[in-house]
């Protein structure tokens, strides 16, 4: 049971929700970079949230399922299509063997997660097996899809032929994600202070919070680059080299900013000026270069609140799956 690439996306890779433990030693989390869509993706198929899976920009890859198969995707909106047939994100469905998904119009969104039932089959390192890049480990092969790659995904048993009618190449079931209160608001994107925020003058205070940035063309899973009005600390002020993390924004001697993502080094030697508060990394790893952002200064009370929401909000999403296709699919890995 595999998928095919017939034609390589600009950046297509295998992932999870990273390796942690390894930051003494300078190896970074990594990991998707939408944690919340690729757990969705997921949890819609009746996996659990840590299955590899694959994850893509536009333009996307074309793929060929060798197998029948219960699939999810979740994330952005590039027009996906089953054999030219429009498929839905966020809720699950059944594509048949020998047929072609491709992503032909960029609609919203950076990134799009496909799952499938029982996760890929791919190789594991330091724990994860997420592709990270740089080293050239796990994944597949440690790098990027290409045409002609092959990838297993583990052994399942769906009922398939109970859902496709003999000229049907998918069905799509009618259970469907709410990702709401997830994305409202996709350019709104709360932090908290960082270490260094009180370097900051007042002027340059106000400037962060009552200005938009826009996110820069060299911007990649490292770090986003944010394009805006220029924020200075006086007396050029120098900071020995400290941890950072997912979301730390970081300023930068030019007065410009960057946004610390999934592939980010383990320290830094800029300010730390704040931090994006968990429950807002998902619409962030959604926003594109060119695009705005503004920031909401707010307590590590309403960050900690959003996150448990969040994650309950994940939860019961999880469970509802899990009923959904215990009852309709009757599938096991």
């Amino acid at each position: 049971m595999s998928i095919n690439i017939i034609k390589a996306g600009i950046l297509d890779t295998i992932q999870d929700m990273g390796r942690n433990g390894y930051g003494s030693i300078g190896i970074s989390t990594g990991g998707a970079m939408d944690t919340y869509a690729a757990r969705l993706a997921n949890y819609l198929t009746g996996n659990n949230g840590c299955e590899p899976l694959l994850e893509m920009h536009f333009p996307g890859p074309q793929i060929l399922f060798e197998e029948n198969a219960l699939i999810a995707l979740a994330g952005g909106d590039f027009s996906a299509t089953v054999d030219n047939e429009n498929i839905p994100a966020w809720q699950p469905l059944i594509v048949r063997k020998n047929t072609l998904m491709q992503f032909p119009h960029w609609q919203k969104g950076a990134r799009v997660y496909l799952a499938v039932k029982g996760g890929f089959q791919s190789e594991k390192w330091l724990g994860s097996n997420s592709t990270h890049l740089k080293v050239g480990a796990g994944g597949f092969g440690g790098r990027k899809l290409q045409k002609g790659d092959i990838i297993p995904f583990k052994a399942s048993e769906c009922n398939a032929k109970a859902f496709l009618h003999e000229k049907d190449n998918l069905h799509v079931f009618p259970w469907r994600a709410n990702i709401t209160n997830t994305y409202r608001n996709p350019d709104v994107i709360f932090v908290v202070k960082g270490r260094e925020w009180n370097w900051l003058p007042e002027d340059a205070r106000s400037k962060f919070l009552n200005n938009e940035f826009h996110i820069r063309q060299s911007s990649d899973r490292m770090g986003y680059q944010l394009e805006g009005e220029n924020l200075f600390i006086p007396n050029n002020t120098e900071l020995i080299s400290s941890p950072v993390n997912f979301g730390t924004t970081q300023l930068l001697p030019d007065g410009q900013m960057i946004i610390l993502m999934a592939d980010h080094q383990t320290t830094g030697g800029y300010p730390r000026i704040a931090n994006v508060i968990s429950a807002h990394i998902p619409k962030l790893a959604q926003r594109r270069e060119g695009e705005r952002v503004v920031f909401r200064l707010v307590d590590n009370d309403i960050a900690e609140k959003l996150f448990i929401a969040q994650e309950k909000e994940l939860q019961i999403q999880k469970q509802s799956s899990l009923d959904h296709i215990n009852e309709y699919v009757k599938c096991t890995v």
